[in-house]
């Protein structure tokens, strides 16, 4: 559930492909594999000790002593298992050792000397020896960052980990307040605001349990059982193997929260599926590039980036989940819809009935994972207890899972399971301290306040400009960061300027969100995209392109919902009903203009087929988005001049579709 495979170094999540097929955990050997063993577990236990507080041999911990031990420790594993000569797994040189070594000492200090540290106040008088240490700790962190992050990352977190040494010197509107390094350093490690504010509180918190919880599902066969409810749902129907897709990465994304790793696992078998039945090689891997990417926005668990914003927002994260509901929803709609027109237009048909599980086969035996999650979700949404509730998840899921021998785990691939959640959580671990820099910095110098003046300045009273302006540095900076990296610099810099414009400070943050999010199927970049072309054997770019179009609804929702909070649950019942109705339906229309076929109803092909796809989709789009500010429309009339838009492309596609029948 963490993002941290999204960086472009590679790292690419708990369940990777490698080598031969083996995962990294089991490519960790020797004496580094028993450490991160031990250490994950010794981590794990902290964890449980101070969330449950059970007070484990008399031991209670203040918050940053915790934050401290736990942070400390999965920085040091991070250097056992990214290595310095690149590459994640393998045998750990003497200097990564030495790092390893280094980072457990520093640990060991600031536990010991946290609660010196919280009454004397070290971020702005630290004592002599403990800057010292906190300077180790400082270059630890950026080193851990570069590993863990890339290339990329660590520049951006360099930069502005060492921009309160020359804040003074930068021009207006960039200029803050200049602190000396030694004053700049000390305030990163000791102070509240910077490496282990929020964001690392945050994975102290809940984050973990998640993680814990997606790992042991995946170990314990739940990939696979889904993976067949999907097919067995889906399957047989006409692009069957897409849709089977949609519905598995979605699900497999939520849980990882990982667009890389979603692609590398799900795509191994939806990819040659899709292929099989029809699928050009460029559609097939847009398409699972674009399942995996909207996986990470998808509810129940959403990745680590939903926990962060609820700690931003202070705001229970069942209430980030039911608001990520409806977008989720329109996302997968509209992929849906559009992969069914590709299949209608080109006359695809589903899997062979022989290639496809029988439903009921696959919930005999995959009923616990279905009770499983029951219990999961009642705990969270019912209880409200969602820093427990994945811990007694995985332990149900541990027991139930040891009377089914198809996935009892033996010593063998209990060992893995652990080193893949240490491994996790050691690289999730190093990026947040490293991106905690970027808040800190902001922290210290005052620009974030600065920076929120001159963007509301600049878009003036027009609250478009400024959401384009958003938009634009989200997906700008979502390109160079990790999902969870590109959240929180712009939770700092931009929310509070999009705010400041008077919109919905919940609906703000998704849109951050989102628009972080689209660098994943958007060339230059798109990782996502590129990452499954290499499965599909397609052109990257093409594959980009043909993931923009079918992802195309990505770009609009999120200005769907910021300019109508109906949209994400902000609004009475009746409302919120008639805003997602409307919204199915414009987003249905805005697929079927992108594809040039309506499902159900006929294609739009000739000469005619472009400024008939060019009406539908603005038609599309005003039925989607009824009770806006910008145009000041109600919901009927805005449903009207959509529904006119709509309405002569209908009739030439019915038309079409009466004289060369092709729909299934």
């Amino acid at each position: 559930m963490t993002d941290h495979d999204t960086s472009p170094a590679g790292s690419k999540g708990l369940e990777q492909v490698a080598i031969d097929g083996a995962t990294p955990a089991e490519l960790i050997s020797g004496p580094a594999r028993w450490v991160v063993v031990i250490g994950t577990l010794l981590s794990l236990v902290l964890v449980i000790n101070q969330l449950f507080n059970i007070q484990l041999m008399g031991l209670v911990l203040i918050e940053g002593r915790y934050l401290y031990v736990l942070g400390g420790l999965f920085l040091a594993l991070s250097f056992l298992i990214f290595q310095m000569r690149g590459g994640k797994g393998g045998t750990p040189s003497w200097l990564d050792w030495l790092l390893f070594a280094l980072s457990v000492v520093c640990t060991a200090y600031l536990a010991q000397t946290a609660q010196q540290n919280l009454s004397q106040g070290w971020e702005y008088a630290a004592p002599e020896l403990a800057q010292y240490v906190s300077v180790v700790f400082f270059f630890l962190i950026l080193e851990a960052t570069r590993r863990a992050g890339g290339l990329v990352l660590f520049i951006i977190v360099t930069v502005f980990a060492f921009y309160p040494t020359f804040a003074g010197q930068v021009p207006d509107p960039f200029s803050g307040f200049q602190s000396t390094f030694m004053q700049t350093v000390p305030y990163h490690i000791y102070s509240a605001e910077s490496s282990f504010g929020i964001p690392m509180k945050a994975f102290g918190g809940v984050v973990i349990g998640f993680i814990l919880f997606g790992a042991v599902l995946q170990r314990t066969g739940g990939g696979q059982f889904f993976n067949d409810l999907a097919l067995g749902l889906v399957g047989g129907y006409r692009g069957g193997a897409a849709k089977v897709s949609i519905f598995a990465s979605g699900f497999m994304g939520s849980m990882s929260g990982s667009v890389i790793s979603n692609v590398l696992t799900t795509g191994a078998v939806s990819i040659p599926a899709m292929r099989k039945t029809g699928f050009s090689a460029k559609t097939a891997a847009a398409t699972e590039a674009c399942a995996s990417t909207g996986g990470v926005l998808m509810p129940p668990i959403m990745g680590a980036t939903a926990f962060v914003m609820a700690s931003f927002l202070s705001r229970p994260y069942v209430e980030i989940a039911l608001a990520a509901a409806i977008p989720s929803l329109l996302f997968y709609w509209g992929l849906f819809t559009q992969i069914d027109a590709y299949s209608a237009k080109r006359g695809l048909r589903g899997l062979p009935k022989p290639d496809l599980p029988r439903l009921r086969a696959v919930m005999i035996e995959g009923w616990p994972y279905i009770f499983v999650f029951a219990l999961l979700l009642y705990m969270m949404i019912g209880l409200r207890q969602e820093s427990s509730a994945p811990f007694y998840a995985t332990a149900l899921l541990l027991v139930v899972n040891q009377f089914r021998a198809s996935h009892r785990l033996n010593i063998t691939r209990l060992g893995n399971m652990i080193v893949g959640v240490g491994m996790g959580l050691a690289e999730l671990t190093a990026i947040l301290l490293g991106v905690g820099l970027i808040v800190g910095s902001f922290s210290a110098t005052g620009l974030a306040g600065t920076l929120v003046n001159e963007l509301v300045f600049i878009a003036g009273d027009n609250t478009l400009v400024l959401l384009l302006m958003g938009a634009v540095t989200a997906f700008i900076f979502g390109m160079g960061m990790t999902v969870t990296a590109c959240y929180i610099f712009l939770a700092v810099v931009l929310a509070p300027a999009l705010e400041a414009g008077g919109l919905n400070q919940l609906a703000v943050h998704l849109f951050i969100l989102y628009w972080g999010m689209v660098s994943y199927i958007t060339p230059p970049v798109a990782l996502g995209a590129f990452a499954a072309s290499t499965m599909a054997g397609s052109n990257p770019i093409a594959t980009g392109f043909e993931a923009m179009r079918l992802g195309g609804v990505i770009y609009i929702a999120p200005f769907f919902f910021v300019l109508n909070p109906a949209l994400i649950g902000q609004a009475p019942a009746w409302e919120i009903t008639v805003a997602l109705s409307c919204a199915l339906i414009g987003v249905a229309m805005i697929s079927s203009a992108l594809q040039g076929y309506v499902s159900l109803v006929g294609p739009l092909d000739g000469g005619a087929g472009l400024p008939l796809r060019i009406m539908l989709f603005f038609g599309g789009v005003l039925i989607a988005m009824p009770q806006n500010n910008l145009a000041n429309l109600g919901y009927a009339l805005s449903f009207a001049i959509g529904a006119a838009l709509c309405a002569l492309p209908m009739f030439v596609a019915w038309r079409a579709n009466a004289v060369d029948p092709r729909h299934a």
